[in-house]
């Protein structure tokens, strides 16, 4: 373990700051430059209502900032040969051609173009962890584009989409692919997961929500529905959602999950060639969920937080709803992650402490 001190002194002293002034209350930081771990701090309580604090070894159910294990498993995917980017899901999966879905590849997947954004009507928060029907459905779904033509977040949709390409190529499930091709390998079991075994669920910091959400919007005012765009403590701390094989969402510690993206940087995962690939523009436009302009790469929307994407092209990532946040940058060499208790409707926490990172570390790198 290789420390810098003054960043880990000012990254933890921002961390105290925060859960003293009562912004957070329970915090985890974790930062790797060029395979190294330069940052490991943890601030606050891991569970309000005990008094548990916080410890490096603490996973947090961290919403949407998982998508970078799943769009891992992916590119693993390609690397052994299982599938490539430009088959057609419904090579693999025949029912998911229906309803003009046929030409839609896994490129489109990794980049959010499939035109399948929303869970189908009749699929909720409680049946994510009925993995077949979730698929049927998926499969019987029909587009809103043609795939590859246009993209829209797939918040939930995406989990599956992956997870079910790779189920269909190995003939296993992606907790399963995850603990044999990331954890083990890398040493990090314990630290990252699909699907939390009952006996780890008493390790996982308790999510708490921080303020009440506002009222619904109308039916027809989203693509989404509000459960699909609204993190809740209550859906973080479900142990059912925690025990379930859903790829959409995951459960880390920054420190697992850092070290993760500091492996495919440095090529322990994949060959340099494959991750510029990976890391490229793959698509750029409109999100159709949120009308904001994207620059995806396979996987991975491109740019830090906080910044416009083609500031920083070479940094990608994921955030998580609540306001957790993982990402790395091919040009510097820094991992970082952050994950909380606290689910805020913005940011603010992560960019702060990312870009009190890069003004650290960039200059050097």
């Amino acid at each position: 373990m290789t420390m810098t001190p003054s960043l880990q002194q000012k990254v933890q002293s921002l961390l105290d700051e925060l859960v003293d002034t009562g912004a957070e209350t329970g915090v985890q930081v974790a930062v790797h430059h060029h395979g190294a771990l330069v940052v490991d701090a943890v601030a606050g309580t891991a569970d309000g209502r005990t008094g548990r604090r916080v410890t490096p070894e603490t996973p947090f159910f961290s919403f949407s900032a998982g998508k970078v294990m799943t769009s891992l498993i992916a590119h693993l995917l390609v690397r052994t040969g299982d599938v490539g980017y430009d088959t057609p899901v419904a090579d693999l999966w025949p029912e998911f051609g229906a309803h003009g879905k046929a030409t839609a590849t896994l490129r489109h997947v990794l980049t959010h173009s499939v035109g399948v954004p929303a869970m189908p009507r009749g699929i909720g928060p409680a049946d994510l962890t009925d993995w077949s029907r979730v698929c049927a459905a998926i499969a019987d779904a029909e587009p809103r584009w043609r795939p590859g033509t246009r993209t829209g977040y797939h918040s939930f949709t995406y989990g599956f989409l992956v997870g079910e390409v790779a189920r269909r190529a190995t003939g296993r499930p992606m907790r399963q692919l995850l603990h044999e091709w990331v954890t083990t390998p890398l040493g990090l079991d314990g630290d990252l997961y699909f699907a939390v075994p009952r006996t780890d669920l008493a390790r996982l910091a308790r999510l708490e929500d921080s303020a009440p959400h506002p009222a619904a919007p109308p039916d027809g005012d989203s693509v989404l529905a509000p459960w699909e765009m609204r993190p809740t403590a209550a859906m973080g701390n479900s142990h059912a959602i925690l025990q379930a094989d859903i790829p959409s969402v995951g459960t880390f510690t920054a420190r697992g999950i850092s070290a993760v993206n500091a492996a495919l940087l440095d090529g322990r995962l994949i060959g340099s060639h494959r991750l510029e690939e990976l890391t490229a523009v793959s698509f750029e436009g409109t999100d159709q969920v949120f009308g904001n302009h994207v620059r995806l790469a396979l996987g991975y929307p491109i740019g830090r937080i906080g910044t416009r994407p083609d500031e920083t092209p070479t940094t990608f990532g994921w955030v998580g709803g609540g306001g957790s946040y993982v990402c790395a940058d091919t040009a510097t060499g820094i991992s970082f992650a952050m994950t909380k208790t606290r689910l805020t409707p913005h940011f603010d926490t992560a960019q702060r402490l990312a870009d009190l990172t890069t003004a650290e570390i960039a200059p050097r790198a």
